[in-house]
């Protein structure tokens, strides 16, 4: 997985004036839990943007000017209600042999035939929770619903790997193909989709009630 390199200065004062300093000079202050004792931070703000405004997932490598050097990822983020503005952010730091649990963002490939033909592609889970070391985690999971026809869908269950354990049930609903009243079943897709599609039913209450 790609590594973000963030550049801050470690804070020695964690006070709500210092705080607001810090905010008012367009800095985050930040915190990295997970080592001996919290790491307390702060950055300009664009350090921020690969990070934040994007879909993929990212790990961080948070370089002090005191020399201090970590590796983490991004635990939680808030924003101010008005303006958007970051105005903090808590890290978890990692550890090379230690487990991590983080979401990894879903991207689909292809084109589905059930589409073609009329059919909705219902996108159920665009991020996947899952726990891996360090190493072993990917930057998303990449599902090819080319073969996907009306009434099939892609579960959980075809994403395992023995790098990471995903922490859905793998019968969990990826992304699915359900009928519409335009969709057009070729021969084919009805000799196969017919199971299919009770699965996909029943898929998507479960979804549904989530």
């Amino acid at each position: 997985m790609k590594a973000i390199t963030i550049k801050g200065s470690e804070r020695e004062s964690v006070g709500k004036k210092a705080t607001k300093a810090l905010r008012n000079a367009g800095k985050v202050p930040c915190v990295v839990y997970g080592g001996e004792k919290p790491l307390h931070f702060s950055a300009d703000e664009l350090a921020f943007r690969d990070l934040v405004y994007t879909p993929n997932a990212h790990t961080v490598a948070i370089e002090l000017d005191g020399g201090t050097s970590v590796k983490a990822i991004m635990q939680d983020i808030q924003f101010h209600p008005v303006t958007d503005a970051i105005i903090h952010i808590d890290f978890y730091q990692l550890f090379d042999d230690k487990m991590v649990t983080m979401n990894i963002p879903v991207s689909l490939e292809g084109n589905s035939p059930g589409v073609r033909n009329g059919g909705r592609l219902l996108f159920r889970k665009r991020k996947l929770a899952i726990k891996a070391l360090p190493s072993k985690l990917p930057d998303f999971f990449n599902v090819d619903i080319s073969k996907l026809k009306i009434g099939q869908n892609i579960s959980v269950a075809s994403l395992m790997s023995e790098d990471f354990t995903i922490l859905h049930p793998e019968s969990q609903v990826v992304v699915q193909v359900k009928t519409a009243r335009t969709a057009v079943v070729t021969d084919d897709e009805d000799e196969d989709g017919e199971e299919g599609a009770e699965g996909a039913e029943g898929a998507s209450e479960e979804a549904a009630q989530e």
